[in-house]
């Protein structure tokens, strides 16, 4: 599909209730969030009708499909979702096909592809992305089972920049009712009836099952959970980042060690990631603070990051923490 090719008239959307529920869903988001928007869209029924709704809220909407190279026909169901997204009324539709490769395995790794090509794709824009409710009790309950802490368990949050998802409210069944008002067939994912990802499993058996023991519900329950446990953290980020400073290449152990664990895990946090650590888990992360709350004389701690050939090492010497390559 061409750069650059626009419809010949912006065509006017039937009104059915479940596409004004999503129109009402990006109302309120452009409203938070105001600024030039693309779509992420892959042609499946959440981003379609993502897709509608933004094109009839928001002016000069562009849509960005990535064409993952993964199964065969891809760039076909790629330049579709092109023609389609024209035909709804965006004022281009671009396709970026990517490579994927990388460590994670083939999930995580078509995650990073995708995303890096829509950052390099979107120029100024927000990158508006169709994560639904269903999708949120997902990111949830792989929170809760990886053990990763409040952070994970704390799911998506409706705007990092600049990546934008007015849909967290919204039920699955909402987009797919959506595009039936709009006359699409989206495209079904093979990947997403796929049992060998962990998500999709999530999806098909768990989440029934637990609405089915626990009399429904369950879905919006972990959606709400999740948007408690953001706020409860951005209050606890914005104390971690007053009381104490985390620029300097070392960090004063007396400094730090009189506060409450949450606040000095996020303090300590803040600074690893200005020294080159890349993530870390809740588990690392605490070894990270033990050095600090619990010393007993213990060896550095191995965080993501550095060179190929050597890892990342947090240690305490002198009572300060410092970050070093480990053959250092």
């Amino acid at each position: 599909m061409p750069e650059g090719v626009e419809p010949a008239e912006r065509p006017r959307l039937p009104e059915g209730p479940a596409l004004l529920e999503i129109r009402h869903a990006v109302r309120a988001w452009l409203a938070a969030h105001p600024g030039p928007v693309a779509v992420a869209l892959s042609g499946g029924a959440d981003s379609l009708a993502l897709t509608a709704a933004t094109v009839a809220e928001a002016p000069n909407v562009r849509a960005l499909i990535v064409d993952h190279g993964l199964q065969e026909g891809s760039a076909e169901v790629a330049a579709t979702a092109a023609a389609r997204a024209l035909e709804l009324g965006v004022v281009d539709a671009r396709v970026l096909p990517v490579h994927v490769t990388g460590s994670g395995g083939t999930e995580a790794a078509a995650r990073r592809a995708r995303y890096d090509a829509l950052n390099l794709a979107r120029g100024d824009a927000s990158v508006l992305v169709a994560h639904t409710l269903d999708d949120q009790a997902e990111t949830v309950l792989l929170g809760l089972g990886r053990g990763s802490g409040p952070r994970s368990i704390a799911g998506m949050t409706a705007f990092a920049a600049p990546w934008g998802r007015p849909l967290l409210g919204v039920r699955r069944a909402i987009t797919r009712a959506a595009c039936v008002e709009l006359g699409l067939e989206p495209f079904e994912d093979p990947h997403n009836t796929d049992t060998d990802f962990t998500r999709v499993r999530l999806r098909h058996e768990v989440l029934p099952l637990l609405e089915d023991v626990l009399g429904g519900g369950v879905a919006a329950a972990l959606a709400r959970t999740a948007e408690q446990l953001r706020e409860d953290g951005d209050v606890l980020d914005s104390l971690a980042g007053s009381v104490a400073d985390t620029d300097g290449p070392d960090i004063e152990v007396s400094a730090i060690e009189s506060l409450a664990p949450a606040v000095r895990r996020r303090v300590l946090r803040r600074w690893l990631l200005g020294r080159g650590v890349t993530s870390s888990t809740d588990r690392q992360l605490r070894a990270v603070d033990a050095l600090v709350g619990r010393w007993t004389g213990q060896g550095g701690v191995a965080l993501p990051g550095g060179t190929p050939d050597a890892r990342l090492v947090c240690s305490r010497r002198r009572g300060r923490l410092s970050v070093g390559l480990e053959n250092e």
